[in-house]
C-alpha cells in the first residue's frame, strides 16, 4: 500500500473537481465518497454537477474561511492518495473507509475521538486507490498538528497491509530515489516507452559515473549516451550543479524537461558525485585491457571487498557497496546479449542497496572503482570463450556480494536495501546460468573422462577439507567440473588441499546454491587458471574385447631330400 501526500493553498474546489471528474485520460469511473469527517457530507457522485462540487468544497473550506485572512495558514489543503499493489485483492468501500480513518488519524488530521478535528473526505474513483482531501484548519480554529505526517502515514500503511492481508512493503528511510510521478508514468505509456524519462536518466548518470576518474570524463560519458546536459554556474564561473534531459522529452510548451542530479537520486547531486571523483580515487588507466582480464581483476577486487561486510566498520562496508554498484553498472553496459537484460536489472536493483543513513565516504572503494573503469574501457565482451567464462567467474563472486549485502543491511534494519540486495542476487543468478553453461559443460566432460586415479584423488581432497559436505558435493551435477579443476590445479604445481582450504576459508558457503560452482570458480581464480578450460576431454581408449585367435597353421612339410 503506497500513500502519497501533497499539500496546497487556497480552496478545495479544484481538487474536488479533479477527484469527481473524468481524469486526464478518462480513467476515473464510478466516482463516489466512501467516508467523510462527519459521515454525512454531500456526495456529488459520478455525474457530479458544478453546484454539487461547490457545495462540498464550501463545507470543507468553512473552517479556513472562518478565520480572518491574515490568520489563515499558508498551507490549507492536505491531499493523500492511497494505492494498493497490483496483485492485492480489491478492497470494499467499507474497508477503504476504515483505511481512510486510520490514515487521517495517523497524520494528525483527524485524531480518533476528536470532535474539533479537521474536515476531510475520502473519494474512490478506481478499484485500487482512494484520495483523501482535507483542510488544515480545525473546527476550533487551530492549525492541525501533523509533525512528520509522511513518516507516520507510511508506518500506518505497513500496519494496514498486515491487518488486511495485503502485500507488505518494506519501510523506507528517506534515502530512496524519487519515484516517477503518475503524470510521468502516463506520459511514458502515451509515448510507448518502456520506462519513465526520470528512470532512464538515472541509469544514464550511473553508467557515466561507473569508474569515471574526472568530472570532465563523467560529463563526456553522459554526452556520449545522447543525454542533454546543462551546467549551473556561480558568478565566479565555478560549476555548482547540473541538469539532464532526454532528447524528445518536452513539456506542453515544447521545452525540454530537465532533472537535476539530486532529483534522480540523493547520491547523484554534483557535490556527492565529486566525493567519488576525488583526484586520487581512480588513477587514469594507460590504454585498454582485454574484457576477460578486466573481469578477472574485478573478481579480485570484489573478493577483497567482501571482507569489509564481515567486519564492524560500517563506513568501510558502505564504501564497498558503492563500489560493487559501480562494477555492476560497468558490467551491465559491456555484457553480451545473453546476460545483458539480467545484468541491467541487477544494476538497477542494487542501486537501492548502495544508499542508507550510513553514508559512504568513498575512501575504501578505489580498487572496485578502478575495476569498473577497466571494465568500461575494455569494451563489450563476447558471450563465449575466455570472456564468457571470466564473466561467469565474476558473477559467482557478485552473487556472494549481493547475498552478504542483504545480510549486512538486514542486521542494521535497512529493510528496503536488504530486499533490493536479494532481488539483485536473483537477477545475478539468472545471468550466471547463461554465462556459465558453456564452460561448465566443457569442464564436466573433462571431469567425466578423467582416469580413475585422478577422480579418486579429487574425491579424497574434498573429503579431507570438507568431510561433512563431501557427499553433497559429489552428488551435485557439476562435481565432475570441480574434479577437473582440482586435477588441473595439481598438474600446474598447486597443492589441491591447500588451495581448497584457502577457497573455503575465504568466505562462507552456507548461502551457496551450488557448492561445486562456488568452489570451482574460487579455485580457478585462486590458482590463476584460465576461466575457460583450454584442454579437451581425454578420450579413453576402448578396452579391447577378447576374441579367438586362429592357431598358426603348421609349416608345410618339407619333401624328403633325395640322395643322389
Amino acid at each position: 500500500m503506497i500513500p502519497k501526500i501533497t499539500e496546497g493553498a487556497g480552496g478545495t474546489y479544484g481538487l474536488i473537481t479533479y477527484l469527481y471528474g473524468p481524469g486526464k485520460a478518462n480513467e476515473h469511473t464510478d466516482q463516489h465518497m466512501v467516508a467523510s469527517w462527519n459521515d454525512f457530507a454531500p456526495d456529488p457522485g459520478p455525474t457530479a454537477s458544478r453546484e454539487a462540487i461547490t457545495k462540498l468544497a464550501r463545507q470543507l473550506d468553512l473552517p479556513v474561511k472562518s478565520l480572518p485572512r491574515e490568520q489563515r495558514p499558508k498551507t490549507t489543503i492536505w491531499h493523500c492518495s492511497v494505492r494498493t499493489a497490483a496483485d492485492d485483492r480489491p478492497l470494499t468501500d467499507d474497508e477503504w473507509a476504515a483505511v481512510a480513518r486510520r490514515v487521517v488519524h495517523a497524520a494528525g488530521i483527524a485524531p480518533e475521538g476528536d470532535p474539533k478535528a479537521c474536515r476531510w473526505v475520502a473519494v474512490r474513483h478506481a478499484p485500487d486507490h482512494i484520495h483523501i482531501a482535507a483542510t488544515l484548519v480545525r473546527e476550533d480554529g487551530r492549525t492541525a498538528r501533523r509533525n512528520f505526517d509522511k513518516r507516520a502515514v507510511q508506518a500506518e500503511a505497513r500496519a494496514i497491509e498486515y491487518d488486511y492481508g495485503l502485500r507488505e512493503l518494506h519501510p523506507g528511510d528517506g534515502t530512496a530515489a524519487k519515484r516517477a510521478t503518475s503524470a510521468e508514468c502516463r506520459k511514458t505509456d502515451r509515448r510507448g516507452l518502456d520506462r519513465p524519462a526520470r528512470d532512464q536518466l538515472r541509469d544514464a548518470v550511473r553508467r557515466a559515473l561507473a569508474g569515471a576518474a574526472t568530472e570532465e570524463e563523467f560529463f563526456h560519458r553522459l554526452t556520449a549516451q545522447g543525454v542533454r546536459i546543462t551546467k549551473r554556474a556561480a558568478p565566479s564561473g565555478d560549476v555548482t550543479g547540473f541538469t539532464v534531459a532526454l532528447p524528445g522529452d518536452r513539456n506542453r510548451d515544447q521545452q525540454p524537461i530537465w532533472f537535476s542530479g539530486s532529483k534522480l537520486a540523493p547520491d547523484l547531486s554534483l557535490p556527492r558525485i565529486r566525493q567519488r571523483l576525488a583526484a586520487d580515487a581512480v588513477p587514469p588507466s594507460e590504454g585498454t585491457t582485454e574484457p576477460a582480464r578486466a573481469r578477472r581483476a574485478a573478481t579480485t577486487a570484489a573478493a577483497d571487498a567482501l571482507r569489509s561486510l564481515d567486519q564492524d566498520d560500517s563506513g568501510e562496508a558502505a564504501d564497498q557497496l558503492v563500489g560493487v554498484g559501480e562494477v555492476l553498472d560497468a558490467l551491465a553496459q559491456t555484457s553480451p546479449a545473453n546476460t545483458r537484460a539480467e545484468l541491467q536489472a541487477a544494476a538497477r536493483s542494487f542501486e537501492r542497496a548502495t544508499r542508507s543513513h550510513i553514508q559512504a565516504g568513498n575512501s575504501h572503494n578505489q580498487a572496485l572503482r578502478r575495476a569498473a573503469r577497466d571494465l568500461v574501457q575494455s569494451g563489450p565482451a563476447l558471450g563465449k570463450g575466455e570472456d564468457g567464462a571470466a564473466t561467469a567467474m565474476l558473477l559467482s563472486i557478485l552473487i556472494t556480494a549481493a547475498v552478504m549485502a542483504a545480510h549486512w543491511h538486514a542486521a542494521r534494519g535497512h529493510a528496503q536495501q536488504a530486499a533490493a540486495s536479494r532481488q539483485t542476487a536473483t537477477h545475478l543468478r539468472a545471468a550466471y546460468q547463461a554465462a556459465a553453461t558453456a564452460p561448465l559443460t566443457t569442464m564436466r566432460a573433462t571431469g567425466q573422462s578423467l582416469p580413475a586415479p585422478a577422480q579418486h584423488h579429487a574425491a579424497e581432497v574434498i573429503r579431507a577439507v570438507l568431510p561433512t559436505e563431501a557427499a553433497r558435493i559429489q552428488a551435485e551435477p557439476n562435481w565432475p567440473a570441480l574434479a577437473a579443476t582440482l586435477t588441473e590445479a595439481r598438474r600446474t604445481g598447486h597443492d589441491p588441499v591447500t588451495l581448497l582450504h584457502r577457497a573455503v576459508d575465504n568466505r562462507e558457503l552456507t548461502t551457496a546454491d551450488s557448492l561445486t560452482d562456488v568452489l570451482l570458480w574460487r579455485l580457478r581464480h585462486g590458482a590463476d587458471l584460465p576461466a575457460a578450460p583450454t584442454y579437451a576431454p581425454q578420450q579413453r581408449r576402448p578396452t579391447p574385447t577378447p576374441r579367438s585367435v586362429p592357431s598358426t597353421p603348421p609349416p608345410p612339410a618339407q619333401a624328403p631330400s633325395r640322395r643322389r
